[in-house]
């Protein structure tokens, strides 16, 4: 997708996918409280006949482009990587794409059984201790029979990853696991005593939270796309304890920053991982690291702090509400 094709899709249906509703609107405009900020009185301006936006309190607008570039606060290229990502009917309409049924199915869906899945996860640093939390999907996109890593989400959709793709399948959603039991499935929340969470932007750096982890009791939620931010933070809500372990890039930053601004308890442990991008970074770089101590060569990259964050990230988990010993 190019920029072209991404600004002539409704950026009504764009907010809406973000998770923001119009105060009031007509058949030309539309009104919506700031997206990038709390306000009172909605001063966000669609209009709807030139797909254009304009906020009136910081006197800024533009194109689709224009909007997310500053709500993800990142550059035009991961902006397109997103849009690449979502599925906007307005965009498979002016492709005049009309299909019957998907162009895809599922053909099975299994316990991890494939080498060569298996030692994708092995070169990012996940051992067997997680393969109860995924599945092996048997897919067909077209003509093209593929397989991949597939994590569950609550609406029955999968994300899917192996070494050579990335994609998802059915309905997007978040994940929630119950790290206690190791079921996967929203199960009642609300009636259960639960006080923990840790917060993640996508499955792996959950599944390498879990490969880190020696003893942890509580909840992971893994949100699948920062699009899915407000329906995150309709869950979080019966949270008193929550623990982010976001990515360290801009939209990751951004993403810290609505969480906590909503929820000003939530503890961020990104320090812990401060010198890479993500939780599986960081665990790669560890697992190589191991590697290099036992055949004699000292990593030079591999700092005396970051040895330290190492020891704590259990501790730090453990002595926080709600995340205790299970056993």
């Amino acid at each position: 997708m190019n920029c072209k094709q991404f600004n002539s899709i409704s950026l009504e249906e764009v907010l809406l996918s973000l998770g923001h509703l119009p105060t009031k609107q007509n058949e030309k405009e539309a009104w919506y409280l700031n997206p990038f900020a709390s306000e009172s009185q909605a001063s966000f301006k669609l209009d709807k006949r030139i797909n254009a936006w304009y906020l009136h309190s910081e006197g800024v607008g533009g194109n689709n482009t224009d909007f997310m570039k500053k709500y993800l606060n990142t550059s035009v290229n991961e902006v397109l990587d997103w849009a690449q990502k979502q599925n906007f009917s307005s965009f498979h309409h002016q492709q005049h794409i009309k299909k019957s049924e998907p162009n895809y199915r599922i053909d099975e869906i299994l316990d991890l059984h494939n080498p060569n899945l298996k030692q994708y996860l092995q070169g990012r640093g996940l051992s067997p201790k997680i393969y109860d939390y995924i599945k092996e999907v048997r897919f067909t996109i077209g003509s093209k029979k593929l397989y991949a890593i597939g994590f569950e989400n609550l609406s029955g959709g999968f994300e899917l990853r192996n070494a050579f793709y990335k994609g998802s399948l059915l309905k997007k959603d978040v994940s929630i696991i119950d790290f206690r039991s190791n079921d996967q499935g929203e199960s009642n929340i609300q009636d259960r005593d639960v006080r923990g969470i840790a917060v993640f932007e996508g499955f792996i750096d959950a599944l390498s939270f879990i490969e880190l982890q020696k003893s942890f009791a509580g909840d992971i939620l893994v949100m699948n796309s920062i699009a899915l931010l407000n329906k995150s933070l309709a869950h979080l809500k019966n949270y008193p304890d929550i623990h982010l372990f976001l990515d360290n890039d801009n939209a990751g930053i951004k993403c810290r920053s609505e969480i906590i601004r909503s929820f000003p308890e939530a503890k961020d442990h990104s320090g812990i991982y401060s010198n890479h991008k993500d939780l599986n970074e960081f665990l790669i770089h560890r697992m190589k690291n191991n590697v290099s101590n036992k055949t004699g060569k000292q990593s030079e990259k591999f700092p005396e702090q970051e040895k330290q964050q190492t020891r704590d990230l259990e501790p730090k988990i453990k002595n926080s509400n709600g995340f205790k010993r299970k056993r």
